[in-house]
């Protein structure tokens, strides 16, 4: 079949991607709400979290080692309606069994992390697999679509709940489980792409280079996910309680403003993007100095503008580590990319949450206060700033990686 043979299942992609990010962006946006009506603690709040992404590697690891079992196109198609699923458990039950409310929202999470690790598992080998004259356009395009999808589910679940208050928060999630249906059916409609499941060797001196090529693109992909995640999940509180701006203009100047760059450099890059490597390497050392200055700066603006730059550099890590790996690692399956899941993953679970111990460990200590007091600042806005500065090590440690790929790789063509 040739590419327009596959064209809605192209759109059918695209579309999915798209809704995921209801996934990730909408429960924290529901956090005050679930609190107020159910009286959920922050601790099993952060549990939910915590439950998003280890579902989300268990199911990235399962397909690492057991892709050959799985009918990946399958899988595919049913992978949408498992988001819905999900996201109508989490918004009904604890409307119709309130007595059992978290039990309600741990289920829907549970079910909607696996659709959200399926997606990051299987999406972009389809894309991969998909006969195409621009194959790295159509890959940054899918991971677009996502930071775009943060956007629309932030600007649109804050004005609903801003106009028709929080206590309707289960209509708004009805509404974002209905779309991943639309996704279903153009898969149903769809031709699916033949995709590499198995685990070929070249033999033991190809192995080990293999294998330490994936390596690379596994920890690009990790302290990239890094940088990312821990603004994307942080920019937010930073913005309200460290610069002290409104709630719902510090959800849209931190949370939307962060994904429409993301959204806006990576379609950038499907349009006119190449040399991937130093796109990457520019990444990070950017992130890096955005960190070091949204960490040390006490000027609002220049703080400000540091955080949504953030956005800006680290748009392409993600995407750009998978396109790497397609460009370096010979004979690259669904296992390879499940593998780069579980390393982005890994990076989403891990910074932010230390990001938020360096945060509640500076601002309880005497330091803080001491320090804060000097610069007119509160205990509270100097572990916000501290955090800025313990996340810039990511980024730091992923310029000297990518700098020992770029040799690797470079050698190894010549």
């Amino acid at each position: 079949m040739n590419a327009k043979n596959f064209k809605r299942t192209k759109l059918a992609c695209y579309t999915a991607y798209f809704t995921m990010s209801s996934i990730f962006s909408l429960p924290p946006l529901l956090f005050a709400a679930l609190q107020d009506m159910y009286g959920i603690s922050y601790t099993l709040l952060g549990t939910l979290v915590l439950t998003n992404f280890c579902t989300q590697l268990t199911v990235d690891l399962i397909f690492t080692a057991f892709t050959k079992y799985f009918n990946i196109k399958k899988v595919v198609r049913v992978m949408p309606l498992i988001t819905s699923a999900g996201l109508l458990i989490y918004a009904l039950v604890p409307n119709l069994f309130p007595q059992h409310a978290y039990a309600g929202l741990l289920v829907g999470t549970v079910l909607f992390s696996i659709s959200a690790g399926l997606s990051e598992v299987l999406l972009s080998p389809v894309i991969a697999a998909i006969p195409s004259d621009n194959p790295q356009k159509d890959m940054s395009l899918l991971h677009s679509l996502y930071a775009f999808g943060v956007f629309t589910v932030v600007v649109v679940s804050t004005l609903f709940l801003r106009i028709f208050g929080a206590d309707n928060w289960m209509y708004l999630t009805l509404f974002w489980a209905a779309l991943p249906i639309a996704a279903a059916v153009m898969f149903m409609l769809s031709p699916m792409p033949d995709m590499d499941v198995s685990s070929d060797s070249e033999g033991t001196k190809g192995t080990k280079r293999r294998t330490l090529a994936l390596a690379l693109c596994v920890g690009s992909i990790f302290f990239g996910s890094c940088a990312e995640n821990a603004m994307s999940n942080w920019v937010s509180t930073y913005i309200e309680n460290a610069l002290h701006v409104d709630k719902t203009l510090g959800d849209i100047l931190g949370m939307a403003m962060f994904a429409i760059l993301l959204g806006t450099v990576r379609i950038t890059y499907a349009k006119y993007g190449k040399n991937i490597t130093r796109i990457l390497l520019a990444g990070m050392v950017g992130a890096t100095v955005c960190y070091l200055v949204a960490g040390l700066s006490t000027n609002v603006i220049f703080a400000f503008v540091a955080c949504a730059l953030i956005g800006l550099f680290t748009a392409m890590l993600w995407p750009g580590a998978l396109i790497m790996m397609e460009e370096n690692v010979p004979g690259v399956g669904v296992a390879a990319y499940a593998l780069m899941a579980a390393g982005g993953d890994l990076g989403a679970s891990v910074a932010p949450q230390l990001l938020g111990i360096v945060v509640d460990k500076v601002a309880e200590s005497s330091f803080a206060s001491e320090f804060g007091a000097s610069f007119n600042l509160a205990a509270e806005q100097i572990g916000l700033k501290a955090g800025m500065l313990v996340t810039a090590i990511y980024p730091l440690i992923g310029t000297v990686l990518l700098i020992f790929a770029i040799r690797y790789f470079k050698k190894q063509k010549n």
